[in-house]
């Protein structure tokens, strides 16, 4: 009896920790946008690049400073190698496709586009992982899929192209994160798992960030290695936040992502929301509520 309750509140506390690091890497992703968009007209390949070289670094000083040592962490099991594969390939071209939506079209409808992926990660969780929503999980993730919907329809301006671009960002980074899921379930370490996608990220853009290269000035270089360390910062909390609890319970809290740049549109680049947004910010709000005191009520009756 006294091993149940303990099991339950380890629970009920991974919960609680995933919440508070998708909402971390929610707020810090949409920074990571607004650098992007600050450093102006430079090819996609570019900016991905460097978002990505500083990673490296972050996820390398975070690796020695565990207590398992350098060698001991990166040591990847067989069985989970094709795994980390999927999940830095879905992310990397993920994050191409997000990065030119960004420079597309404005940054809510970019953020939008991407933040569908909370929505497929629970849909590729059935496939990858084999854990099934209930219908609460998709009424809550459908009701937060609307209030985007509201924020950045009413603009009217996404060029199709580019916005369809960007939906299969989201479809790819939902994917990635459903893989990270299971990577963390079985044991892999979060800062190795940011590491990998990091460097297959480099190495894959490299290439064609030395064919399409473009000089950028020293106000560009440092919005990009800004948006390289906020987008660490997110990265590492979005693999730990799925590391604690599964999609179908956390990831309607990653659209706050939204809201976030939104106000970074606002604030920064004149972008100034209309009543449909507000009323998206409504129904957003309003669904994490109701989901909060959801898994609080069922936590407490589980008890």
């Amino acid at each position: 009896m006294e091993k149940e309750m303990e099991n339950k509140m380890e629970k009920k506390n991974s919960l609680g920790k995933g919440i508070a690091c998708i909402l971390t890497a929610a707020f810090f992703f949409s920074m990571m946008t607004m650098f992007v968009r600050l450093a102006g007209n430079l090819p996609t390949f570019e900016k991905a690049f460097f978002r990505n070289f500083v990673a490296v670094f972050v996820a390398i000083i975070a690796i020695l400073r565990s207590k398992d040592g350098f060698k001991k962490s990166i040591k990847i099991e067989n069985k989970n190698i094709a795994l980390l594969f999927f999940r830095c390939l879905f992310g990397t071209f993920g994050l191409i496709c997000n990065f030119y939506a960004i420079d597309k079209i404005n940054i809510a409808d970019a953020n939008m586009l991407n933040k569908l992926s909370p929505f497929f990660a629970i849909i590729m969780s059935i496939f990858i992982i084999k854990e099934i929503p209930k219908k609460n999980d998709i009424i809550a993730v459908i009701c937060a899929f609307v209030g985007a919907l509201f924020v950045i329809k009413p603009s009217g301006n996404a060029e199709l192209l580019p916005a369809l671009i960007g939906l299969l960002g989201g479809f790819l980074a939902g994917s990635a994160y459903t893989c990270v899921r299971l990577l963390g379930v079985r044991g892999v370490k979060g800062p190795v798992i940011v590491l990998a996608f990091s460097l297959f990220s480099c190495l894959t853009t490299f290439p064609l960030f030395l064919l399409d290269f473009e000089p950028m000035s020293i106000e560009q270089f440092l919005c990009l290695l800004a948006a390289g360390l906020v987008a660490s910062i997110a990265q590492f909390a979005i693999t730990a936040a799925y590391k604690y609890a599964p999609a179908r319970e956390i990831s309607v809290f990653d659209y706050s992502q939204i809201v976030f740049a939104t106000i970074w549109g606002a604030c920064i680049f004149g972008e100034i929301p209309d009543i449909y947004s507000f009323i998206g910010y409504g129904i957003i709000f309003l669904t994490v509520i109701i989901r909060w005191l959801y898994l609080k009520r069922v936590t407490r009756l589980a008890e």
